[in-house]
């Protein structure tokens, strides 16, 4: 008789959480997916590019020098006298040091200004999942942690529209000469 009631028990328990779950609107967004593809991803890649690339030419030119040196101290060290050896060979050094002090210097502006664009970029894309969700009267949305997910409940395609759509309201106001649309 216990078990009747157990089995009774459990089965009107499970059904009521199957129609509660069934009541409940879920969506899924795959962030890693927006958060490459989404045309200001892009964007971003491309304002860092220039920001950072007269930068990156400087390293690379000094770069040349330093191997340029080298190969002079290593092709001509039987005909250098002893001192101007030591000279080359302290210029070298030098160079060398300033070399990986100007790289170091340039990853972490380069990471800290990656990481404030795509903070940015995070914040857009959460301030679109959360519009789409009010929208579309969503009682869950699930990003991260999701092992599948149906196409029935996968909003990373409406989302990436949404931020097709900001992308191109944003272009066309700064074509116009308006500030239309949220800023980069």
């Amino acid at each position: 008789m216990k078990k009747l009631v157990l089995i009774t028990t459990l089965a009107v328990c499970g059904y009521s959480l199957a129609v509660n779950a069934a009541e409940l609107k879920i969506g899924v967004v795959n962030a890693q997916k927006v958060l490459e593809q989404a045309p200001q991803a892009e964007a971003a890649r491309k304002r860092l590019e220039t920001e950072f690339a007269p930068r990156d030419k400087s390293m690379v030119d000094v770069q040349k020098e330093v191997r340029k040196n080298e190969e002079k101290l290593e092709k001509d060290a039987m005909i250098m006298s002893e001192p101007e050896k030591q000279k080359l060979d302290r210029e070298l050094t030098s160079q060398k040091r300033e070399l990986k002090r100007k790289q170091e210097e340039f990853r972490d502006d380069l990471n800290a200004r990656r990481n404030e664009e795509f903070g940015k970029l995070q914040k857009r894309i959460a301030d679109v999942i959360l519009a789409a969700a009010k929208e579309g009267n969503y009682d869950l949305v699930l990003t991260d942690g999701v092992l599948y997910a149906s196409d029935k409940v996968d909003m990373t395609e409406l989302v990436l529209k949404r931020l097709a759509a900001m992308e191109k309201d944003s272009t066309s106001g700064k074509a116009a000469g308006g500030a239309k649309g949220a800023p980069n």
